[in-house]
């Protein structure tokens, strides 16, 4: 995977909030992942058009001490779980 790499949810997967866990979670056949707050930050920009570069600089617009290749740590694990693909 390269910084133009575009990561998107993989099909059949959804982002969503649970209000009885009051957290993000990522619905797929699978299951259910409950996500911290900064995996869920991340895939908020998983569209398939937004790249690594302008998801981390997105963060960055909002979040202090954003590093580049935290974002492309989780975004493999996510990748790992199934749940994100790259274009």
């Amino acid at each position: 995977m390269n910084a133009a790499a575009r990561p998107t949810l993989r099909r059949g997967v959804r982002l969503a909030y649970d209000r009885t866990r009051q957290r993000h979670v990522v619905l797929f056949p699978e299951g259910v992942l409950v996500l911290n707050d900064t995996a869920a930050a991340v895939l908020r920009h998983c569209d398939g058009d937004t790249d690594l570069d302008g998801i981390v600089g997105a963060l960055r617009s909002r979040y202090d001490g954003v590093v580049a290749e935290d974002v492309r740590a989780v975004l493999d694990r996510l990748a790992e779980r199934g749940v994100v693909t790259w274009t």
